[in-house]
């Protein structure tokens, strides 16, 4: 695929070079780069320096915040943004709640909560997925009861990923279960200040703590906080789903982990391996042709296109690559993958070195990986919609 760019969007391209010089810790970009575990203070200060030059959210609509940009222009961003290993933004919040707030909210709740997000002052989580109710999302148990002018939520959401950090969380809650499973979710917004709420950290396999559980117990939220109707929010969720998977495609970092995958297979003396050469040229194409896609989605939805079953396609396509480049990253690095320290992954990392120290956090990534294809609707289920949807089986 080439792409040929008027002086335009050069300058563009320019603009965002240097802005990402000036403005991005060196020290973030070195831990993205190196595939490091990241701070709080990474995403946060990054998102803020975003929301000054007003490029935080370009994706929004212009009277929310957004950017006018073309879609050649959104492309140049990631991908600038990409190659320079600048900390990847948090969706929940500016991906994920604030297109539902802008769509089905009242102007109260427009006002009261978008600023926050577009600033970087409010993390958001997401409050989907329960011990029962995973990629079976209609399934959910957490209630909601009305008292006056607050439903008292009672119940608990499994997965909720980096909710030791949230400030709010969007919520699905089940208000009615006496018709279909669908007509009785209710979709909530919740201070996670408020008394009741525990959160328990989930320390998944590699030992990272990045998911939680997080425990509603008479937790009082002002009915102000809902979204749109009652009974009506499996409507929003599935809205709120199709922005979540069209944005799992990982383009940037794909890149970025092909140019790392190349480095590591030159210094582990793999560039003569025909085997080996085949299987990151078979991983090259399918990341431009995904990219190719991703273009033309861009855009669709620059013309106000909403994503649809095509977002099913991207979230598959998105999470086997980034499964297959972890595998690939394995195979390079060879018996150095074990034993692995998670440690090895944090910055100041100090002790004797378990092979090369780009190898350290090989390991923990790859496992860390392997749940891609599942959250956010696991593939099967995806694809099934597109079955459904697109082929009208």
């Amino acid at each position: 695929m080439q792409i040929t760019y008027t002086p335009q969007e050069d300058a563009f391209r320019a603009e965002v070079r240097a802005f990402i010089e000036a403005e991005c810790d060196p020290a973030a970009r070195e831990r993205v780069q190196k595939g490091l575990a990241l701070k709080k203070e990474d995403y946060v200060n990054w998102h803020k320096k975003l929301a000054t030059k007003g490029w935080a959210v370009p994706h929004w609509p212009v009277e929310h915040g957004g950017c006018d940009w073309t879609p050649v222009q959104h492309f140049i961003f990631e991908e600038e943004t990409g190659n320079a290993g600048t900390p990847p933004g948090v969706p929940f919040g500016p991906e994920m709640v604030a297109p539902v707030v802008w769509s089905f909210g009242n102007d109260e709740q427009k006002k009261k909560y978008l600023p926050g997000i577009l600033s970087g002052e409010v993390w958001w989580a997401q409050g989907y997925s329960e011990p029962n109710a995973g990629s079976d999302l209609a399934s959910l148990k957490t209630k909601a009861v009305l008292d006056g002018d607050e439903y008292v939520v009672n119940g608990g959401k499994t997965w909720t990923t980096l909710a030791q950090y949230a400030d709010w969380i969007f919520l699905l809650v089940r208000t009615d279960s006496s018709g279909k499973r669908q007509e009785g979710i209710t979709f909530l917004l919740v201070d996670m200040n408020s008394p009741g709420i525990t959160v328990h950290p989930i320390i998944t396999m590699e030992g990272g703590h990045e998911v939680n559980q997080v425990i509603f117990d008479e937790v009082r939220v002002p009915v102000a906080n809902r979204i749109g109707e009652q009974d009506k929010g499996w409507t929003y969720a599935k809205f709120l789903l199709g922005y979540e998977r069209f944005n799992m495609a990982g383009i940037p970092s794909a890149k970025r982990q092909v140019r790392r995958l190349k480095a590591i297979a030159e210094d582990q003396g793999l560039t003569n391996d025909i085997r080996f050469r085949t299987k990151m040229a078979d991983a090259e194409i399918q990341i431009i042709t995904l990219e190719s896609t991703m273009l033309k989605m861009l855009a669709a939805q620059a013309a106000g296109k909403d994503p649809g079953p095509e977002a099913s396609y991207i979230k598959i396509r998105g999470t086997e690559i980034d499964q297959m480049m972890t595998e690939l990253t394995m195979e390079a690095v060879g018996p150095y993958v074990m034993p692995f320290s998670l440690k090895a992954s944090e910055e100041g990392w100090n002790e004797e070195p378990l092979g090369p120290e780009y190898a350290a956090p090989v390991a923990p990534t790859y496992f860390n990986t392997r749940k891609v294809t599942i959250y956010g609707g696991s593939n099967e289920i995806q694809k099934n919609i597109i079955a459904k949807h697109v082929l009208g089986l």
